[in-house]
């Protein structure tokens, strides 16, 4: 069976790179019939949060991504990591290295003045280190005994073939003098444990990689196929970062975007299927075979983002948007009423792109306070006030309260006038919103309802 993973660090937000990550990962574990893992990695004790835990669990289930077994944690495994290091001191295939920092740092500095590469030279291998005595000042860290001679290859997802000879690589740390185990080598107990199949990450791992197979070579593991994404570019041809706005996943659901928008838009960076560019989860997960995965960076466009999630508006069900509305539209400073927010939602989505946009937009009939008496007095005038009171009468005769017949009572009383629309429009908007612009002002009516519209003109 096919079994994907993600690991994230939970040492901050979780950035659109390792969300698009996730994204592919659960694609193809869905597409395979296959299980998709989470796993939080968080031996960096120092910046490992619990609060950036949660972000991710949070991201996971915003974007929908769900994964199959209970999310494992690193730290829970710091005996089984232990255990490992053990068999392979006990197989010469691990030693303990008693190194300083200071005595490595001069090692690499005199490698480089040399023009050498900067790497371990093997000094505590036990066949270097016959005669000499630990130093009882120095807790040793344990270094993986790597491969002299020979290649590692292994063909990627998405670069292809790659082959790297052992003498590029050195003897690696895998766990520090606190017992903590180094990232190489945990990743790999942990894949190995989980029965990982496929491996996807982003293309900075690619170094990591012959430096893992060699451990899971050495563990007797069988090697899972892995596959390095390349990296998201900003739209100045920059690795995306925070100067090109917000990164993190939650940002975008407080900015107001649509999960489903941001998900479509994520598998379209750096994969396509022909020149779909608006797509079902379910039609992901039929298509996302681990072919056409582009080697070539991902370009991240604002503006199709946008676009994309205004798509999503528009079509998404009027009582769907006016759930997740509402804290929107508090957080802008409206005020919630009985006025029913779906056919508000109705009236605006078309022409907004983020639920920001719409809460700003709805808030006109939501407003935290009555029209300002001063605004009131610079539009109702005498010019306008006897037509006021005029589609009083005509709107209290109405006998359905609809737009239709809404806007024939405001044409009969701007032809009975002589007033041109927007001299009886603005002050209705006024008196309603406290502003002077509105969408179309028999919508709006429409909306407010007969009570408060009445109640409104009654007071001309």
């Amino acid at each position: 069976m096919v079994r994907t993973r993600i690991a994230p660090s939970p040492t901050g937000m979780l950035h659109l790179g390792t969300a698009r990550t996730a994204l592919f990962s659960w694609a193809y574990a869905r597409h395979c019939g296959g299980n998709f893992i989470l796993r939080i990695e968080d031996t960096d004790l120092e910046r490992s949060t619990e609060e950036a835990v949660q972000v991710i669990y949070d991201s996971c289930a915003w974007l929908g991504l769900n994964y199959d077994e209970k999310p494992v944690r690193q730290t829970e495994r710091l005996a089984r990591y232990r255990e490992v290091v053990d068999q392979l001191l006990r197989d010469g295939k691990a030693y303990h290295c008693y190194a300083s920092r200071e005595e490595l740092d001069q090692m690499r500095t005199a490698q480089m003045e040399r023009g050498e590469k900067a790497r371990y030279d093997g000094r505590w291998r036990p066949e270097n280190a016959v005669g000499k005595t630990p130093p009882a000042d120095v807790a040793p860290i344990i270094r993986f005994r790597n491969p002299d001679t020979g290649d590692v290859t292994w063909d990627d997802m998405v670069k292809g073939p790659i082959t790297i000879n052992n003498r590029e690589l050195d003897d690696l740390v895998i766990m520090r003098a606190d017992g903590v185990p180094t990232y190489n080598f945990a990743v790999v107990v942990d894949d190995i444990d989980m029965a990982m199949t496929h491996v996807m990450r982003g293309d900075d791992h690619v170094n990591n990689t012959p430096r893992q197979i060699n451990l899971y070579q050495a563990l007797g593991a069988k090697v899972p196929r892995f596959g390095h994404l390349s990296m998201i570019l900003g739209p100045d041809g920059k690795k995306l970062s925070k100067r090109h706005g917000a990164v993190s996943v939650m940002q975008y659901q407080e900015d107001g975007f649509l999960p489903e928008a941001l998900f479509n838009y994520l598998a379209r960076l750096g994969w396509s299927h022909g020149d779909d560019e608006k797509f079902s989860r379910t039609q992901l997960i039929e298509w996302f075979d681990g072919a056409h995965i582009s080697n070539s960076p991902a370009m991240f466009d604002p503006k199709k983002l946008l676009w994309l999630n205004g798509e999503y508006i528009k079509e998404a069900e009027d009582a769907h948007l006016a759930r997740l509305l509402k804290p929107f539209i508090e957080r802008e400073g409206g005020v919630l009423n009985d006025i029913a927010l779906e056919p508000v939602v109705a009236l605006l989505k078309d022409r907004t792109q983020t639920l920001v946009e719409l809460a700003k937009a709805a808030k006109v009939f939501y407003p935290a306070q009555a029209p300002a008496a001063e605004l009131i007095t610079a539009h109702v005038t005498d010019e306008n006030r006897a037509a006021l009171r005029s589609l009083y009468t005509k709107l209290r005769g109405l006998t359905q309260w609809q737009r239709g017949e809404i806007a024939a009572a405001i044409k009969v009383v701007v032809t009975e006038t002589g007033l041109k629309m927007p001299k009886l429009a603005i002050p209705l908007r006024v008196l309603l919103t406290g502003q002077t612009q509105t969408p179309s002002i028999d919508a709006v009516l429409e909306i407010f309802g007969r009570e408060r519209v009445l109640a409104a003109l009654g007071s001309v």
